[in-house]
């Protein structure tokens, strides 16, 4: 979301409505989230018929079947004001409300996700969840929600974050649903991973070369948080938006992956290229995001501040994932040596993840071209 001008934070607390205290669940989430949300392509033109045609998208373009099944509904979903201390769905674009639409996700096995803030107002100045957390939760379960990501802007004055947040997941702790609760501060804090099933590391991402760069490097630093059911979230994929070159995408798509970050595409799926869904829906790629180890990769080799080689430990002990990332204006002979990626000196083999090719078996190391701005995606086996 937009970040607007907030107030100072300060360590009080004021009495407002409880939600009991039950053992927080960080269990709805043993690999990252996959899905869609609304805001990256649409802001806040969404509507239950452009959720709807999303989620046919998402299905008939193979893409459920690759894992992808959160249907979010970001920011503007919801009016200004409330009604009878309940938030109201805009009648003129959910006009039967917002259960309808979970119905529907939830009948082609997809789920639903919905879009919140901690203050009294949204970041487009929608009716936040501000000393109205049990009435809203108890709204989301009612409705069939599946998902909830937690906005930062306006709070309440004297408002504390820790507590507005921790406060959230005691409602949705005990609404009698599962609900995912993603947060989004925009910058990581060590009492996220306590609280949240994911965290934002970083800013809002934008749909630029160097935008991306930047939220690898900021995510990086908190690779020490990732586990399963705990995932950093450097925010949505910007694949097929437009601002980026299809070989940026992919670039893109691999460093989530290697990260173990939650793969949110934010596109519109009706209207993907080729290379978009591709990309979106790389069965290989995605195993390294999914893999159930659930550990976030890091950078372990570099042969210029830009030619970085980054790799992540597989839940198969002889197998690394690794990405050859070329954050050059030129293209690069790149190469990563087994010792750096924890494995011994000696064979081993090599599979390229876009190619889906055994590439053969390789002494101490492995060289390949990579291109301006691009990455290569491999997996190295070692018996």
């Amino acid at each position: 979301m937009k970040i607007k001008s907030v107030s100072l934070l300060l360590i009080f607390s004021l009495g407002m409505s409880g939600c009991g205290s039950n053992p927080i669940n960080h269990n709805l989430t043993p690999t990252p989230p996959m899905g869609w949300n609304s805001w990256n392509k649409f802001g806040c033109g969404i509507s239950f018929l452009l959720a709807r045609e999303m989620a046919d998208a998402m299905v008939s373009s193979g893409m459920k079947d690759v894992g992808y099944q959160y249907v979010i509904l970001d920011d503007c979903w919801q009016l200004a004001e409330r009604h009878n201390g309940h938030l109201v769905p805009n009648p003129e674009t959910f006009p039967n409300g917002i259960k309808p639409l979970a119905d529907y996700l939830h009948a082609h096995g997809l789920k639903l996700g919905i879009y919140s803030d901690r203050g009294r107002l949204t970041c487009e100045n929608k009716a936040g969840s501000y000393d109205h957390e049990t009435t809203d939760v108890q709204d989301f379960a009612d409705w069939g929600v599946d998902y909830v990501k937690y906005d930062n802007c306006n709070p309440a004055f004297l408002s504390n974050q820790i507590e507005d947040y921790k406060r959230m997941r005691e409602c949705l702790n005990n609404c009698g649903r599962p609900i995912v609760f993603s947060i989004c501060c925009w910058g990581f804090a060590d009492w996220m991973p306590s609280v949240g099933d994911l965290w934002r590391t970083t800013g809002d991402i934008t749909d630029k070369w160097d935008r991306f760069v930047e939220l690898v490097d900021t995510n990086q630093q908190y690779a020490s948080y990732c586990s399963p059911s705990h995932w950093n979230d450097p925010d949505m994929l910007e694949i097929g938006n437009g601002g980026m070159t299809d070989v940026e995408y992919r670039s893109q798509f691999n460093m989530w992956a290697i990260m173990a970050a939650p793969l949110i595409a934010g596109n519109d799926l009706r209207t993907m290229s080729p290379a978009t869904l591709e990309t979106l829906t790389n069965k290989e790629v995605i195993a390294v995001d999914q893999d159930p180890l659930g550990q976030q990769g890091t950078m372990v080799e570099s042969s210029d501040k830009d030619l970085l080689i980054y790799a992540k430990n597989l839940s198969n002990p002889h197998e690394k994932a690794v990405v050859l990332f070329n954050r050059t204006a030129y293209g690069a002979k790149m190469t990563v040596h087994w010792k750096a990626i924890g494995l011994a000196e000696g064979k081993a083999k090599v599979r390229d993840l876009w190619m889906h090719k055994d590439l053969g078996e390789f002494k101490d190391s492995y060289k390949v071209y990579v291109p301006s701005h691009g990455s290569a995606m491999l997996k190295v086996f070692q018996n």
